[in-house]
Order: C-alpha cells, then sequence, then structure tokens
C-alpha cells in the first residue's frame, strides 16, 4: 500500500498542507469545521503519523505522567482508565503512579517520575499546600486535579464540591432525615476537598433550618471502607442517633452500610446512605447505592486538553475548570426504589 502524505490528505479535505500539519500537531488555532474535515480525510485515507520521529523532531517524549494518590482506589482506577483512553488519542502514552497521600513523594512527583522524561504531569495531589504547587521545575507543564487551586497560578480541573455536598444533603433533607452524619473529614491533612464538602453539608442543613451538631461531623484517618465502618461502629458505641449518612466516598459509604447490617440496622429504612464519587461497586451494592457523580470523562478531557494546551504555549493564560457533577438517586436513601408503592418519605 503505497505511503499517505500529508498532501494527499490536504486534496481530499480541500485544505493546504499547513492546515493539515497543524492538525496532526494538534495545534489550537484551526477552526473546529475545518478540524473536523481534515479529520474525516485522514481516517478514509489511513493516514498515520510517525509518532516517534515527530516527538523527536520536537524534543517530546510523548509520554506524560498522571499522579494519583492511591491507584487501588476505585475512583482514581476508574479516572486512570479514561485518562489512558483519552491520551491515546493524542499519542501519548501515560506513566500512572501513586503517592499514598504523603507530602515528600507528591513533591518529588510534581516534574514526574524520577528518570523519566515526560512532556507533562496531570496531578491529584491529597497533602500540599497550594503555594508548594507552583515549587517545581517550570518547564514542565503541570494540571491540577482536585481542591488545589495554587493561587490561580496552575491549570486546575475539579468539580464543585460545595455545591455537590449541598445537593446530597438536601437530597437527605427532603427525605425527611432528621440527623445527617457527614462522614469523611480529614483534619490531620491540608484536605481542601473534604473542607468544601462539609461546607456544601453545612450550608444545607442551615438553608433548611437546621443547627449544626459538631457529634454529626465525622472524621476518618483514611477514605477506605474500614474507615467508614470503623466510624459507624464508633457512632453507634457512643449512642449517637443519627438516620442519615453523607459520606465524603462511596467506599466511606460502603463500609458504613456493611456497619449498619452488622448492628441489624436497614438501609435505608433504618439510616439512609449517600456517597461521592459513583465507583462500580456502588451500582452492584445490596442496596444500590445514592452517590454524587462527578463527570470523569469530562474531567479526563479537559485535564489533558489543558495539558497540551500548557505544552504548546507555556504562557497561556491560566485555566480554572469546573467539571459537571450530578446526583444518582438509587436505593440506598430512597424507599422508592425499592418498594415502588411506598407512600412517602422515610
Amino acid at each position: 500500500m503505497p505511503t499517505v502524505r500529508l498532501r494527499d490528505v490536504a486534496e481530499r479535505a480541500g485544505v493546504s498542507v499547513r492546515t493539515v500539519s497543524n492538525v496532526v500537531n494538534d495545534f489550537v488555532h484551526v477552526a473546529p469545521a475545518t478540524r473536523e474535515r481534515v479529520h474525516r480525510a485522514l481516517d478514509e485515507l489511513g493516514y498515520r503519523p510517525n509518532l516517534a520521529a515527530r516527538q523527536l523532531r520536537r524534543g517530546r517524549s510523548g509520554v506524560i505522567s498522571l499522579v494519583v494518590a492511591e491507584i487501588d482506589s476505585p475512583y482514581f482506577a476508574e479516572l486512570a482508565a479514561v485518562v489512558v483512553r483519552a491520551a491515546e488519542t493524542r499519542g501519548w502514552d501515560v506513566h500512572i503512579d501513586q503517592t499514598d497521600g504523603d507530602p515528600d513523594r507528591e513533591r518529588r512527583m510534581l516534574s514526574g517520575p524520577l528518570g523519566q522524561q515526560v512532556d507533562g504531569v496531570v496531578f491529584s495531589p491529597w497533602a500540599l499546600a497550594p503555594a508548594e504547587l507552583t515549587q517545581r521545575a517550570p518547564s514542565i507543564p503541570l494540571v491540577v486535579l482536585g481542591e488545589r487551586q495554587a493561587n490561580g497560578q496552575v491549570d486546575h480541573v475539579a468539580v464543585d464540591n460545595v455545591a455537590a455536598a449541598h445537593d446530597a444533603t438536601a437530597h437527605l433533607i427532603s427525605h425527611g432525615r432528621q440527623r445527617i452524619v457527614a462522614l469523611g473529614l480529614q483534619p490531620h491533612l491540608s484536605n481542601e476537598t473534604a473542607r468544601l464538602r462539609q461546607q456544601g453539608y453545612r450550608d444545607a442543613l442551615v438553608d433548611a433550618g437546621r443547627s449544626l451538631d459538631p457529634r454529626l461531623e465525622v472524621g476518618v484517618q483514611r477514605l477506605h471502607r474500614s474507615d467508614g465502618a470503623q466510624a459507624v461502629a464508633r457512632l453507634l458505641t457512643e449512642d449517637v442517633s443519627f438516620d442519615a449518612l453523607f459520606c465524603f466516598t462511596d467506599q466511606l459509604a460502603l463500609g458504613a452500610i456493611r456497619a449498619l447490617a452488622d448492628r441489624g440496622l436497614r438501609v435505608p429504612d433504618d439510616v439512609a446512605v449517600v456517597g461521592f464519587d459513583d465507583i462500580e461497586d456502588g451500582r452492584y451494592a445490596v442496596p444500590s447505592l445514592t452517590t454524587v457523580a462527578p463527570d470523569k470523562r469530562q474531567i479526563a478531557d479537559v485535564a489533558l486538553r489543558l495539558l497540551a494546551n500548557r505544552i504548546q504555549d507555556p504562557a497561556a493564560p491560566v485555566v480554572d475548570f469546573v467539571a459537571a457533577h450530578e446526583l444518582v438517586i438509587r436505593q440506598s436513601s430512597d424507599p422508592v426504589t425499592i418498594y415502588p408503592n411506598h407512600a412517602g418519605g422515610s
């Protein structure tokens, strides 16, 4: 089969060779309709760029780094899968590493893996303060996920945690729940995510005319199932009265449901439960888990688009993008989903 040249693609698309080159090299200044026409011609002719040669000419590796706290966390595993698929469309390979939330390891990972050249880093920090995110090799393009805005000095993608937590708590209030626990505070970390979810929880209670009870705001060491189970067992042992749980992760929520079952409490009849992350496990749990679902695909797509723009133009304006979320109502908070003829709330 003869080699397909840029000139062949240009003739098929009715554009210049330079325009085809700009599209192939993912330059941003191409009209969307023209870009689509060129991509269609590339597909029809079966054009395949020599990625290795192109990266070599640019002085780039074609590898980016994705750094998360825990690879074995279902949320980060699902997000990593989406990032890898999105990176493939750009001809990028992805190096994935974890920090375990250790601040020293996070600092080392800001510039990518030691001894390996990467073109940019997508980074989800847990422990570093915002100012520390700028203390890195300035030549390494960086996009931050989650609540580390670095004072507007770094491209940033996150959901609106205040609004999302408000949605989750307001849902529980609307179903008549009176004593709602916020489970997932982490005061031992510089963790803005937990603080913002706490704020959304409090705002929803205040908006509903409810008083705040510090006994219902529960901290955890980690965000795992075992932490959720232990926290609920502690509440029950201490005889703290509650009829609903807003858990800051789905893993916490799944652990909490197990602890409630061990004590003979039914979900949602006795205690309603809402999680956060929409991991696959929650959809198949018994009962299935109501949760806040961040748009993981949008997070990945926007993060890589921002990284590509930053690689191309290091001086481009910093972008702070708020990704979409929705509250997915399932059996753990809504008796109607379990008992279709249920007449009202809990």
